[in-house]
């Protein structure tokens, strides 16, 4: 299989501390910093998150701007991907940044249970979310907490709603939600394929400890691949990851295995149909 894999770099997310890992980018400079370590080892999508001087989520859409334009002059060609997710604001404050026009968006299209409280995305919200992405032409990454998502996001792309087919991510492990079962991941291949096409792109990812199985069960049947430190701070048990480039580099090791290339930035842009930049 010669099929390049994109490699996806969450970079901060909304819950991860220094306390947990001293590694974890909280400021504007450190995130881009580490997504510049991430890119050269192989990243071409930077998923971004952004945080106040505390270290707590916020979409502080100046903020965004700082991240994005950061990651633009240091990584050229990268996608940056900002995060809709419901940790970081409420309500339309959550889409307050695709104005910038990021070349992707992340959007959960429906609700699910987290750790320690619903995840909610109403769907007047998630049909706002969808249309502002429609309107400033960002395309959305589906995060896939269940398998409804995956039917609900079909159901936008036939109404309009989703303007491109839609790329879907899986995401396992967080605890009440979807477990990393493989029955299931497979499953959802299955069913991405039926509704969007046998050559439709996907991708997955897994929290914690999973993160390395998903990583495993994606580039092996021909998907794409998320890590980084949003979603597991560890290489092992006893080991913390000491950046998000050497996540990276692990989950480049797993292509290599199986025999995939690591995609370029130009060849992830044209597997996700996005513009090109020069």
């Amino acid at each position: 299989m010669n099929k390049p894999c994109i490699i996806c770099v969450a970079i901060t997310g909304s819950v991860p501390t220094k306390a947990d890992n001293p590694a974890v980018p909280i400021t504007v400079s450190e995130q881009i910093e580490s997504t510049q370590e991430a890119y050269e080892a192989g990243a071409t999508i930077a998923h971004c998150h952004v945080r106040n001087e505390d270290e707590t989520p916020t979409s502080d859409p100046d903020r965004f701007a700082a991240l994005k334009g950061g990651i633009e002059k240091h990584c050229p060609g990268m996608i940056v991907q900002l995060s809709t997710g419901g940790r970081s604001g409420a309500g339309r404050a959550r889409g307050g940044m695709l104005p910038l026009q990021p070349d992707m968006a992340s959007l959960s299209v429906g609700s699910n249970n987290f750790p320690t409280r619903v995840y909610e995305n109403p769907p007047d919200l998630v049909d706002w979310l969808a249309a502002e992405m429609v309107a400033h032409d960002v395309k959305p990454e589906i995060e896939a907490f269940d398998l409804s998502h995956i039917f609900r996001a079909a159901e936008m792309h036939q109404n309009g709603k989703i303007k491109d087919r839609p790329y879907v991510q899986f995401v396992m492990g967080v605890k009440n939600a979807m477990p990393a079962d493989r029955a299931v991941f497979d499953f959802y291949v299955h069913t991405v394929k039926r509704l969007f096409g046998e050559d439709a792109p996907w991708c997955a990812a897994g929290i914690g400890a999973n993160q390395i199985v998903l990583n495993d069960w994606a580039i092996s049947n021909g998907g794409h691949a998320r890590t980084g430190l949003e979603d597991n701070v560890r290489l092992d048990r006893n080991t913390l990851a000491p950046s998000n480039a050497a996540l990276v580099r692990r989950t480049a090791q797993i292509c290599d295995k199986y025999e995939r290339p690591v995609a370029t930035w130009q060849e992830a842009r044209r597997i996700l149909g996005l513009r090109h930049v020069s």
